[in-house]
């Protein structure tokens, strides 16, 4: 219980302080310093689960599937911040905000690191709604950060589908209550998952049937998927590039770590009636769509930001549909894709954010030639470009190829559109990549003070998982593989 209740109350303890400090050094260190101990409870709360199967208590609940993400999640909170050291006072020091800008921006990403180990903890599905619209109260205030017209554009865009999103989704969870009250004697645990999972074969189908369409369409709006997208890329352009990093690399995750939960729930509720895999069908089609639409936008692009928004959107797109797909090869690969991508793309937005800051834009057109100016940058961006489009050795390549092996299993005619969708969006991140890391550089571009070290330690991670998945690791997810799927691929 202890590593549970201190990896809630250091992100809450930092958000608090941190609302006080309008110092950019000052800040940025006690910014890192709470993610690292945040990091260290996690790891904590690792062991515990490792050693116990599950820690439980205080309507929160920690078992094999979110205490690798909860790990996960501290881990990249805390590269992040690191990068967000540096990149914050460069923005200071060129004026684009103030030092109440600080106190926001540092706050807030404490705050928004809290929200989401509240969503991967508790056992109340009330409260993970309650943590997930937190999230997106706290990243409104990130992108609208800089107070150009187009970040409060952005920022209205994204308050307004994610509301909308959020409140389907607090109807469907309303209406998993109200099948829940028809069959437990409690009625306090009606929105207990433990309690519910272990009851779901005797919740009203019909009910549990509606119930999911609003939750897939409500969660799914934070996840990205097709057509509920629109706010992602513009989050991502307009706000600081550390809340890209942990944007993409976890409240996307967080997202779907709801859905998958709730799919466990319908599973068992339909297992007896005529269209048991109704859930599954539903997020194969949300997910196949997100990612052939993602692949083909990639190659509209004109912004860097965008277009690796467009990725997330892609990827997130894949593994849904891998978990609707089912069956323990494609839940493990799911699962090891959550972890390759956060991990990936958290480092490429790292390095974007350096590439703006030599080119002085996020113009594709306007930055050339990295590799000559800052080779450190340049080789960053081409190496995560190609670890995010699936080549081998990288982890990416790993989890893609068990994903494709399981559709050639299962659904071997949906196979052919993964490898055209994955063709179509390996061009269109070459086809912007290429010139931005080998062109000639304009006249005056100058290096920058980088930290590449969450890169390399990222893509280190990625290199490291495509060779060989730690024992420890697999075996975190072969029980949430067990957990999800029913069955262990192990």
């Amino acid at each position: 219980m202890s590593a549970l209740i201190l990896i809630l109350l250091l992100p809450l303890a930092g958000a608090l302080a941190l609302a006080f400090v309008s110092s950019v050094r000052w800040a940025g260190w006690i910014n890192l310093g709470v993610a690292a101990l945040t990091l260290a409870a996690a790891l904590w709360l690792g062991w515990a689960v490792a050693a116990h199967e599950v820690v439980a208590g205080l309507h929160f609940r920690v078992d094999a599937f979110n205490v690798y993400l909860v790990v996960l999640t501290a881990f990249v909170g805390l590269t992040t911040a690191i990068f967000s050291r540096p990149y914050m006072r460069h923005v200071c020091a060129s004026a684009r905000i103030s030092p109440p800008g600080v106190r926001i921006y540092h706050s807030m990403y404490q705050t928004f690191m809290l929200t989401m180990l509240v969503a991967l903890t508790t056992d109340n599905l009330g409260v993970l709604w309650v943590a997930v619209e937190g999230a997106t109260l706290a990243t409104v205030l990130l992108v609208s950060l800089y107070r150009t017209p187009e970040a409060v554009e952005a920022a209205w865009k994204y308050f307004i589908l994610c509301g909308v999103g959020i409140a389907l989704a607090l109807f469907g969870t309303v209406l998993t209550y109200f099948a829940a009250q028809q069959v437990l004697a409690d009625p306090t645990e009606g929105l207990t998952w433990s309690v519910l999972y272990a009851d779901a074969a005797a919740l009203d189908p019909t009910v549990m049937r509606i119930a999911f369409v609003f939750l897939l369409v409500g969660y799914g709006t934070k996840v990205g998927l097709v057509p509920m997208h629109q706010w992602l890329p513009d989050a991502h352009s307009e706000g600081p590039t550390p809340m890209s990093a942990v944007l993409s690399g976890l409240l996307l995750n967080v997202a779907l770590y709801a859905v998958v939960r709730l799919k466990m729930l319908v599973d068992g509720s339909l297992a007896a009636t005529d269209t048991p895999h109704l859930a599954g069908a539903l997020l194969m089609g949300f997910g196949l769509i997100s990612f052939l639409v993602a692949g083909l936008f990639l190659h509209r692009q004109r912004d860097i930001k965008r277009m690796f928004s467009y990725s997330s959107i892609e990827h997130m797109g894949l593994m849904t549909f891998a978990f609707g797909l089912g069956g323990p090869l494609a839940t493990f690969g799911a699962l090891l894709h959550m972890l390759v991508h956060s991990l990936t793309k958290s480092a490429i937005f790292v390095t974007v954010g350096h590439a703006a800051h030599i080119a002085g834009t996020q113009s594709i057109d306007r930055i050339r030639g990295l590799i000559r100016t800052q080779p450190a940058v340049g080789w960053s961006l081409l190496l995560g470009v190609v670890a995010i489009a699936g080549f081998p050795p990288f982890g990416v390549f790993a989890s893609e190829f068990l994903l494709l092996t399981a559709t050639i299993q299962t659904q071997p005619w949906l196979s052919v559109a993964l490898l055209g969708g994955l063709a179509v969006a390996c061009a269109g991140l070459f086809r912007h990549v290429h010139p931005m890391v080998y062109g000639t550089p304009p006249e005056g571009q100058q290096p920058v003070e980088a930290n590449m070290l969450p890169v390399m330690v990222h893509l280190g991670l990625v290199l490291w998982l495509g060779l060989a998945i730690p024992a420890l690791l697999a075996g975190w997810l072969d029980r949430a593989t067990g957990l999800i799927a029913g069955s262990h691929l192990l």
